[in-house]
């Protein structure tokens, strides 16, 4: 039986999420345009009538050659103007507002070539994780603060949520996370630009999952901050109390255990092994009490990198997902933060 404390903070969590009053149950979709968009590994573009037979090899071609699912072409067109950085995404979606990335950039006076890319959570808003990012400045790092594909300017007219980042359209979460990906590995190019040498990556839940597989690919990065840990996209969406409208979406048409399948090639899980060897310093911070990352996928994460010797430190929250946000969890966990990017930055 669970203690007085744990209901409370239960109760806490079912509250918050029940003031979202927007949240949409939108029809299953294979979303073949969308992998056919991607480029590689084909897919074709009418294939909804096979998607099902198609996605197996789809998935096992993409993971065999990650690297090149997650490449990418330089960008040319870096536009930095009051604070506000803008660039063409070198992943195009379907939606063309879509395409245009922004960051805010939000230097420290002296950072020693510090820098990190700040990745907030799914639905945040324009100022999501903009205190974050000055409380980083305060501890000497400088911080990009990107807008993820989706999300505030990036959203399509007659939207009110990021349901296109993360959906029950199969194909369209693969390219939405999979852009996300390439976006994140973009602001690294652009900080290596302006000589920012030190560099690292923090992600908040959707964040997490986006700032771990860009870190997984690209070893310039020395840092990872990972707010909320899960192991497998699918698993997350499948229980989260937070997105149980897109839950809802595949009821009848897939299980969990073919969506963990079908969104592996989006997932932490399979990317673990690429730290092996690296340098890299990791902080991974899960909620006790979490009701959309659940713990005992918090706890996988936390398992694997102990049994594959991976650098890290393990912060625990007294809290779940939704109360993160709320004094005094929110303070402490972004002190948490800045603590240790100072320290090992």
């Amino acid at each position: 039986m669970r203690g007085l404390y744990a209901r409370w903070i239960d109760r806490w969590e079912r509250n918050l999420a029940s003031r979202d009053t927007n949240r949409v149950v939108r029809p299953f979709e294979w979303g073949s345009e969308w992998l056919h968009a991607i480029g590689f590994p084909s897919f074709p573009a009418d294939a909804n009538g096979e998607a099902a037979s198609r996605l197996p090899a789809f998935t096992a071609e993409a993971l065999a050659d990650s690297e090149r699912f997650y490449s990418y072409a330089p960008v040319g067109d870096y536009r930095l103007e009051d604070g506000r950085l803008t660039f063409t995404s070198p992943a195009p979606s379907l939606c063309p507002e879509n395409d245009r990335v922004h960051a805010l950039w939000l230097p420290a006076p002296d950072d020693h070539g510090r820098a990190l890319v700040v990745l907030p959570q799914w639905n945040s808003d324009a100022d999501g994780h903009v205190g974050l990012a000055r409380l980083l400045n305060r501890f000497g790092i400088s911080a990009l603060r990107m807008t993820m594909p989706y999300h505030a300017e990036r959203m399509p007219a007659g939207f009110a949520r990021a349901d296109y980042h993360c959906s029950s359209n199969v194909g369209r979460t693969i390219h939405a996370c999979r852009q996300s990906v390439i976006d994140t590995r973009a602001c690294l190019d652009w900080l290596e630009r302006r000589g920012c040498q030190r560099l690292g990556i923090l992600g908040t839940s959707l964040g997490s999952c986006i700032a771990f597989i860009a870190a997984a690919h690209d070893a310039r990065v020395r840092l990872g901050i990972f707010n909320h840990v899960s192991m497998n996209f699918g698993d997350v969406v499948w229980t989260g109390l937070s997105t149980q409208n897109v839950r809802k979406g595949f009821d009848g048409q897939i299980t969990q255990d073919e969506l963990r399948r079908y969104w592996s090639v989006i997932s932490p899980a399979s990317y673990l092994h690429l730290l092996g060897g690296r340098a890299m310093r990791n902080l991974l911070i899960w909620a006790r009490f979490d009701t959309t990352f659940l713990p005992v996928y918090s706890r996988q994460v936390i398992e694997s990198f102990r049994s594959l010797n991976l650098p890290h430190e393990v912060f625990t929250l007294p809290c779940g997902h939704y109360t993160t946000g709320r004094h005094p969890f929110k303070l402490m966990d972004g002190l948490t933060m800045c603590r240790f990017a100072a320290k090992n930055l």
